[in-house]
């Protein structure tokens, strides 16, 4: 997907790789670096197919199981060449590394522990591992990052309790919240609602994905059966009255992604992804890249959709930007200082 380029007489758009903001919606082998994922396969001997060498990046469809089993494979592919604790450490220093570039003060990186047991000697291990790199990174580009670990609509209920008792083992050192990831359509969200009470007891917040590949219904479970406080998506909350006006009166975060939205063939163009409805109905947004190894467009790129797709102007994009770190998880003194330089943004 093409961005537009400012003209070159639009000297009042203020830069947006300069406003400050919470990146809520990114998954933590999605966060990979092109470049990275293609000297990691060579070292490790992985041959990569076609579309994530020189077709970078894929064409991809989610719009039905097959296409969503091609997303993923390419997924699980990209996570293959993780095989050392160097290469992990890499990852997720060039990752908030990114983010700084990217204007964010507040990265939430969304894990399943459970796909890297194998070569990082288990769930706890692998965890540990991600928390001390994030720490390093952290201290190292100036920018605050919690973990959410997520538990996979495709497997066992039971392997959700077990990857929520996780997180509520780390909560209070690092990670903040508990999510579920994967194709919606796959498991209704009622599979999972003793692992979210598990992750609720533990205070963190819960934020599974829904009304991404399924509609407004799919937001109501979550909301209703999950008690969600943040949604993965939940872009579908636009489609009916009720359901936005639950998600909006009980100010639910949505990680919105337009970019991952057109690439998976939820909607045609960016234009048509309800983010102007959703956010002059007042609710509480996000903007997220999703999976940028995979989609090829990262965070300042959704805010350029905003400005570009849906003529928000520089105050509605601080607004927007304020939101999301009204759904984080960020400390006070974070969301204090992001506000003040987001005024600051404007008034330059």
């Amino acid at each position: 997907m093409q961005l537009p380029s400012p003209s070159p007489g639009s000297g009042a758009a203020r830069p947006l790789a300069g406003l400050p903001k919470a990146h809520l919606h990114l998954h933590f082998t999605g966060a990979m670096r092109h470049a990275t994922l293609v000297e990691l396969a060579e070292a490790a001997g992985v041959a990569l197919p076609r579309q994530l060498r020189e077709d970078w990046p894929p064409e991809l469809s989610g719009a039905d199981e097959r296409g969503w089993f091609r997303f993923q494979r390419l997924y699980d592919v990209a996570r293959s060449v993780l095989r050392t604790e160097g290469d992990v450490r890499r990852l997720v220093d060039e990752t908030v590394a990114d983010e700084a570039t990217e204007g964010s003060r507040w990265l939430e990186i969304q894990v399943d522990p459970s796909g890297y047991t194998t070569r990082f000697d288990g769930l706890v291990s692998f965890t540990e591992l991600v928390l001390d790199a994030v720490g390093a990174a952290s201290a190292a580009h100036g920018v605050g990052v919690g973990v959410v670990i997520a538990a996979n609509r495709t497997r066992h209920e039971q392997d959700s309790r077990t990857l929520a008792r996780l997180a509520a083992q780390f909560a209070g050192g690092g990670v903040v919240g508990f999510g579920l990831s994967n194709d919606e359509r796959r498991a209704p969200a009622a599979n999972f609602a003793h692992a979210f009470d598990i992750a609720r007891k533990a205070g963190l917040l819960l934020t599974p994905h829904g009304g991404e590949l399924l509609g407004p219904d799919s937001v109501r479970e979550c909301l209703e059966v999950l008690r969600a406080d943040r949604l993965g998506h939940g872009v579908h909350s636009a489609d009916d009255p009720d359901v936005l006006a639950a998600v909006v009166d009980r100010q639910v975060g949505l990680e919105l992604c337009p970019a991952s939205n057109v690439s998976l063939g939820v909607y045609p163009t960016a234009a048509d992804v309800p983010l102007r409805r959703l956010f002059d109905a007042g609710a509480l947004i996000a903007l997220g890249a999703d999976d940028p190894l995979l989609f090829g467009h990262r965070l300042v790129a959704q805010y350029a959709i905003a400005r570009h797709d849906h003529d928000f102007t520089d105050v509605e994009l601080a607004d927007l930007a304020s939101r999301s770190f009204a759904a984080s998880t960020a400390p006070p003194d974070v969301r204090a200082a992001a506000d003040a330089d987001i005024d600051a943004w404007l008034a330059a």
